[in-house]
């Protein structure tokens, strides 16, 4: 009895030890740590776009804002400017002179010479100075369409870059109501021309541009802005005005900031599916 009783205890407590073992196997096999799963990157919300305003003498407008006033409207004098023997000639009416052109691919461009005139070609896209330039002055003579077609910004709409950036408008702007930032002789959506002083619809108009270039640290910042002062058919519109930033469209009340660029760039004339005319356009390199 004695011995059988001695079995039945050594095998419980076999049992027993057995178990113990098992459980802390299992409960260390629990606790191990696991690998943290891979972190999900999500992408970037895009964001939204704003409306900017500006403060200015008659009030804080939105940008393309057509409530703002517009410039009193007046008559120019007669007459457009000729070339000075310090400038170089970009264009002279003349098929050849095409050659100091391209479109923005350097590729010939689509636009067509008439009689002394280039004329934009919808869906050509923008035409540019093989030649960069820039501080500047600049002579350019256009025309709107003669054919009265569209309004506000559908009506004889192109424009004037400087450095390849910054856009001086060209637009039918005789009695063609649009917001004032965007008008014809607009610094485009930075600067209102002292004065409406368009021609009609197919006459010759000249633009004086005095241009000097905004400056960039090695960062990228802005260490002096661009200024522009504009003659419209001999009249003054942009009175050395301070640019605050780019010219550039990103929805109807923004538009872009200054971006680093090179010392020069090429000056640009734009395709914007009306066929404006362009001659006589020359330029003299000032100093910064």
């Amino acid at each position: 009895m004695s011995r059988t009783l001695l079995v039945v205890v050594s095998i419980c407590m076999v049992a027993m030890i057995a178990g113990c073992a098992t459980d802390k196997a299992s409960k260390a096999e629990t606790t191990k740590v696991q690998p943290a799963a891979a972190a999900k990157t999500e992408p970037a919300a895009e964001p939204k776009p704003t409306v900017q305003y500006v403060d200015t003498p008659t009030g804080r407008w939105m940008v393309h804002d057509e409530s703002r006033p517009a410039p009193p409207i007046i008559t120019p004098g007669a007459g457009c400017g000729e070339r000075p023997s310090d400038a170089t000639m970009l264009f002279d009416g003349t098929q050849a002179s095409m050659a100091n052109w391209t479109d923005t691919k350097k590729e010939p461009s689509k636009w067509v010479v008439g009689d002394g005139y280039m004329e934009s070609v919808k869906g050509a896209g923008y035409i540019q100075t093989k030649q960069e330039f820039g501080s500047c002055q600049l002579h350019v003579e256009f025309a709107t369409p003669s054919k009265v077609q569209g309004t506000s910004q559908g009506r004889g709409n192109s424009g004037v870059f400087l450095h390849g950036q910054y856009e001086i408008q060209v637009l039918d702007s005789y009695d063609n109501k649009t917001y004032p930032d965007g008008q014809c002789a607009a610094l485009y959506g930075r600067a209102v021309p002292l004065v409406n002083v368009c021609r009609k619809p197919g006459e010759w108009q000249s633009y004086d541009i005095v241009y000097h270039r905004p400056l960039f640290d090695k960062d990228g910042k802005v260490t002096r802005k661009a200024t522009f002062t504009v003659f419209q058919n001999g009249v003054l519109v942009q009175d050395h005005v301070v640019l605050e930033g780019g010219t550039g469209w990103i929805n109807a009340h923004t538009i872009t900031d200054y971006k680093p660029h090179g010392d020069k760039g090429p000056i640009q004339l734009q395709d914007h599916g009306n066929p404006v005319r362009y001659r006589n356009i020359w330029v003299r390199e000032l100093k910064d």
